[in-house]
Formats: C-alpha cells, sequence, structure tokens
C-alpha cells in the first residue's frame, strides 16, 4: 500500500500545478525544466524507481523542500529505509526548530514496520515544543494530516503548558470531534467560554453546529448534562446558565428553558426581560402553555415592573390562540377566557395601549360566543378613540365587516370593506380590504365581478393577498368557463361562507348537496379540499388527512394535488408531530410537482426537519 508521509499532503496539489496554475497578480513561472518533467510523469505513473532518479538529482542539486518531500517518499516506496532515514536525520540537524522533521523519522519507521521507534520519534517531537505558538499549530498539523489524532491532543496539551495566554480550545474541540469523543469536545468549548466570556458567540454558533435539535439524542444529551454539572458545580459562572437556556430552547425544551430563564432572570434581577423573550419564542412555536407560564411568572414580578402590562396582555393572547388554534376549545373555556379579558381591560381600561386585546376579544365574542351586539360595541368603542392608530381602526372596520358578514348583512359588509379599500388604497390593508370585497361578490354569486376585482389583487404587493386572490380566481375560472349552469358554483360558494360563520356542519351538508346534484361535475376536487380545510379548522386532523389524501389519489394530475400534499406535510409537521411522515410528504411534492408554487417552503421545510441548517 502506497505510505505518504505528512509532507505529501501538503505539496501534491502544488508541485502538480505550480507551473500551469499562477497565483492572481503573479506573473507565470518558468517553465520546468526536462528532469521536473520526467520526474512528475514517473510519480504520478507510480513508477517510483524511476522518479526517484529525477528525484534524487533535482535534489542534490537545490535541496528544497518540495524535492525534499517527494525524494523521500520515492525512498520509502523503493523501501530504501536507510538512506531516507540519513537524509532526515540530516533535515533535523540543518533545522532543530522544525518539528515536523522528526514527525517524518517517525513516519519512516512506521513503513518500516518499526511501530516503537515511531512512538519514541513522535513523543521526541512533542518534548521538543518551545513556548511558541506558531511551532505547536505546525507540529499538530503534522500529526492531523497523518490522522495521529492522540499525538495532536498530546501537542495541544504540551502547548496549552508552555504558553499560558493561548489555552488552544478550539484546536482540541475539533481533534475530539474527528475521534468522536463528543464529551471531551463539549468540555473544551465551555472551557473557552470560561475562560474568556466573550466567545459567547462564537462557541454557540460551533454548538449549534455540532450539537442540534435533529442531531443523536445521546450526543446532545453529553453536551446537556455537560452543561447542567457545570451549572451545579461553577454556579459563580451565570455563562453556563445562558448556555444551558440557549441549548434548552434549540431543543425546544421550553419546559426546562423557563425554569432555567426564570433562574437567570432571579439572580441577574433582569424583571422579566429574558423570561418574556423566550415566551415569544415559545408563542411562535405554537407552545402556548409554557408561554403562559413565562408570563405569568412576570405578572407575580408586580405591577410596579416593567413587563408587567405587557405580559398581561401577551398572556390573554396566548390562551386565545391556545383555544382557537389548536381547534379544541370547549364553551366553558371560552366562557372563562371572555372573563379574563374584561377583568384585564377593567384593571388597564381600554386605550390606544389596550386596542390589540380589544379586538382579540371582539373576535372571540364574534365568531366563538356569538355575542355580536358585545362585539361590535367594543370595535366601534376602538374607532372612536382619538388616540388610536388609524391602521388600528381599519382593522377593526375590517373586522366590523366581518361581523356583518357573519350575520348575513352581506352589502353592510361590503360597504365596511369598501371603507377601508378606499382610505387605504395604495396599502396592504386595502388590498386586503379589496380582497374581501371581492369574497362578497364570490358569496353573492357575482362571479364575474368578483373575478375582475381578483384579477387586480394578483399583483397586490402582498404575498399572502396575491396568492389569495390567485387561487380564488382560479376556481371561479376553471368550474364556470364552459358550464352556463351556476348552480354547482353557488352552492359551493353558500358552504364557503357557512364555514366563514362558524357554521361548518351547515357547511359540510351543503357540499354533501353538490356531489348528489352534480357527481361528475368539476368541482369535485374543490368540494374534497373544502372537506379538509373545514376538519382542519375543527381541530379534526385525522379527518383532514383522509380528505388531503383522497385529493392526493383521486385527483392526482388537478390543480389540487401538490396544495394537498403540502398541506398533508404542514399538519404532520406542526399539529400531528410525525416528523418522517411531514418529510415523506414534502418529498412526494418535491418529486412529483417541481413546478409547485408551494416547492421553495416545501424544500426549506423539509431540510430543516433533516437537519440542514437553512437560512
Amino acid at each position: 500500500m502506497k505510505m505518504m508521509i505528512s509532507r505529501i499532503i501538503l505539496w501534491t496539489g502544488i508541485f502538480l500545478s505550480v507551473w500551469s496554475c499562477p497565483m492572481p497578480g503573479q506573473t507565470a513561472p518558468s517553465q520546468p525544466t526536462p528532469d521536473e518533467q520526467l520526474a512528475v510523469q514517473y510519480y504520478q505513473g507510480g513508477e517510483f524507481d524511476k522518479a526517484l532518479v529525477y528525484y534524487e538529482k533535482l535534489y542534490n542539486h537545490k535541496a528544497s523542500e518540495l524535492y525534499y518531500t517527494y525524494y523521500i517518499d520515492c525512498l520509502i516506496q523503493t523501501k530504501d529505509y536507510k538512506k531516507a532515514e540519513k537524509i532526515i536525520r540530516k533535515q533535523i540537524r540543518n533545522f532543530p526548530y522544525d518539528l515536523s522533521y522528526r514527525v517524518d523519522l517517525g513516519t519512516l519507521f512506521k513503513a518500516s514496520g518499526q511501530p516503537d521507534k515511531t512512538k519514541k520519534e513522535y513523543e521526541q517531537a512533542i518534548k521538543d515544543i518551545s513556548p511558541n505558538q506558531n511551532q505547536v499549530f505546525d507540529l499538530a498539523k503534522s500529526f492531523l494530516n497523518l490522522k495521529e489524532y492522540d499525538f495532536a491532543i498530546e501537542t495541544y496539551k504540551k502547548g496549552r503548558k508552555m504558553i499560558s495566554f493561548y489555552p488552544f480550545n478550539f484546536e482540541l474541540a475539533e481533534v475530539y470531534e474527528s475521534k468522536k469523543e463528543y464529551a471531551s469536545m463539549a468540555a473544551e468549548y465551555l472551557d473557552a467560554v470560561a475562560m474568556d466570556e466573550r466567545t459567547l458567540q462564537t462557541v454557540q454558533n460551533l454548538l449549534q453546529d455540532k450539537f442540534n435539535r435533529n442531531a443523536d439524542a445521546a450526543k446532545n444529551d453529553i453536551l446537556k448534562n455537560e452543561l447542567l454539572r457545570r451549572v451545579q458545580h461553577e454556579g459563580d459562572k451565570t455563562v453556563f446558565s445562558e448556555l444551558l437556556l440557549w441549548m434548552l430552547i434549540q431543543q425546544k425544551e421550553f419546559d426546562a428553558a423557563f425554569v432555567q430563564a426564570r433562574a437567570l432572570d432571579k439572580r441577574k434581577k433582569e424583571e422579566g426581560t429574558r423570561v418574556m423573550s423566550l415566551a415569544s419564542i415559545c408563542v411562535s412555536n405554537e407552545d402556548f402553555d409554557d408561554a403562559a407560564k413565562c408570563y405569568q411568572y412576570v405578572i407575580g414580578l408586580g405591577p410596579g415592573t416593567y413587563f408587567f402590562q405587557n405580559a398581561r396582555l401577551d398572556l390573554l393572547t396566548a390562551l386565545n390562540h391556545k383555544l382557537t388554534r389548536m381547534g379544541s376549545w370547549k364553551q366553558e373555556d371560552l366562557l372563562d377566557l371572555e372573563k379574563q379579558y374584561n377583568a384585564t381591560l377593567s384593571d388597564l381600561g381600554k386605550n390606544a395601549s389596550t386596542c390589540k386585546t380589544m379586538q382579540e376579544l371582539a373576535h372571540l365574542e364574534a365568531f366563538y360566543l356569538h355575542k355580536t351586539d358585545a362585539a361590535t360595541e367594543l370595535l366601534n368603542t376602538i374607532i372612536e378613540l382619538p388616540q388610536a392608530n388609524p391602521m388600528a381602526q381599519a382593522e377593526c372596520k375590517l373586522e366590523l365587516g366581518d361581523i356583518l358578514l357573519l350575520q348575513g348583512e352581506v352589502w353592510e359588509a361590503s360597504l365596511k370593506y369598501s371603507q377601508v379599500e378606499k382610505a387605504f388604497k395604495y396599502d396592504p390593508i386595502g388590498q386586503e380590504a379589496k380582497f374581501r370585497n371581492a369574497k362578497v361578490g364570490f358569496y353573492t354569486g357575482d362571479f364575474k365581478w368578483a373575478q375582475a376585482q381578483l384579477d387586480v389583487l394578483k399583483g397586490a404587493t402582498s404575498k399572502l393577498i396575491a396568492n389569495d386572490a390567485m387561487a380564488l380566481s382560479l376556481l371561479i375560472s376553471e368550474n364556470m368557463a364552459d358550464d352556463t349552469n351556476s348552480v354547482p358554483m353557488i352552492l359551493f360558494a353558500r358552504a364557503d361562507l357557512l364555514s366563514f360563520q362558524n357554521k361548518e356542519e351547515d357547511a359540510f351538508a351543503t357540499l354533501d348537496s353538490i356531489n348528489q346534484l352534480f357527481p361528475t361535475h368539476a368541482l369535485s376536487d374543490d368540494v374534497v379540499m373544502k372537506r379538509a380545510k373545514i376538519r382542519v379548522k375543527q381541530g379534526r386532523f385525522e379527518d383532514a388527512i383522509v380528505y388531503f389524501q383522497k385529493v392526493v389519489n383521486d385527483y392526482g394530475n388537478d390543480i389540487l394535488a401538490d396544495e394537498a400534499l403540502y398541506d398533508m406535510a404542514v399538519l404532520y409537521e406542526e399539529k400531528l408531530k410525525n416528523k418522517e411522515k411531514a418529510m415523506g410528504y414534502y418529498q412526494d411534492l418535491l418529486l412529483k410537482y417541481p413546478g409547485s408554487t408551494f416547492v421553495v417552503e416545501a424544500r426549506k421545510r423539509f431540510r430543516a426537519l433533516r437537519g440542514d441548517t437553512v437560512n
């Protein structure tokens, strides 16, 4: 087997390309001599005995590092170990400070089957280290090139003893990683932070790459246990608590993260700053229970603290999302939440700073508790507040339009939407108002007018509105183009309106009538897709999966199949917490529908689940 010493790794690419690839800004080097050409040719061809003749000649003429490297390797390949040893020892005498020559000697002994002498030379090289950082780096690199990791570790440790200002933590961590000794790797990174807390961000970046949420659980536990040990035994260094909190967040262990954040908050007297930050992360991950714990802790700090009011308001938002987004609410839960909203608004007042909370309560009362009059009164209160932000007032008008639509007051709803559209013509909220008005046309069967509005919105600055407008426009055009009978579409629009009004079973019954009266109509796939969306809204996720799968199986060549695959993948990822199935459906989408508008987001989510670094 070909035996290459450490220097070969450094010089191979250089030697073979030196004449053809000058560095930018440099003049092209002189052409190789005939001896150099023949040496390279024979070496590349594995004819080391012939290459040896030329490298010996070149080396005797000019004892350069380049010629030395290949000359020694040719001697090793031809098993002329005595001559090779003589030349290496000469280099050691001439350059005693360059310890890589002693590594070459050890490697020579290894090639000749003398492991004891190899070990002796490697150990002597480490023994000869002087207090010089570059010398340590060079010697360690020589060992690393040979994959002699233990000797590289000893080199860095010897350097650590001799050079007090640089402990080689990061270098040692990399070697331990190569050996898969993750506990030692983690210890080196944590030692680096303990010595200089300014390295915290660097260490976090490195740990995020090497220990992440998708890595082997046992590997992640190594870092967690090491952090816990240091938090317990080195309590004076809060940096370890900071790192533990960071890791728990990375692993999405928010319950444990809350305990850690609370302890740090008390210790550093931060009055809830980091706990509020953690609460936001919990909300973004739909962990509303742990978010609530965070907000309740901050509220418990007392009304005199900075985040007290925000915590009270944000707690209501988290509790609201827990009930309404997860689709598993009970009437008594909703009524209890309404009481909490009213109690908080009674304490904090109905003013500009509580507008968002008032709007949330109005939506809860109108769409979940069916108290449309109370909701309308609350929204009008916000609109009449002199200090209220005009954008907040516009949002309330849209909400009023939705409530009118909920009550069946279609034209009054359209009027409210039109007011906002006119006042904010060039803003996203104005485009949202225009879209809702187009839906009014859709609900009332004025499909041509609705489609005209939707076609304008395809160029909306809001990507979400543009996509929604395109989808509804396509629905109309696909199912009305060649069909003079508008009854199926009218029934479908009615089902859509009933779903908007939270009359889900009535919506299902209306969809049933389409299937019964028009079993072969082009709307068939849209009907199944609508059933799936309704079940998602109700929190009946397994039932939704059945309908999504039917779209894929029965209408795989129609325009909704890619969306059904994407929606199934998201359901498995976010609601059913089945990573493998989510990845499977994302992959199906990428392979079967490469031109889908969902491809970019599906690829991003797939890579994140797989553990790739996603920017």
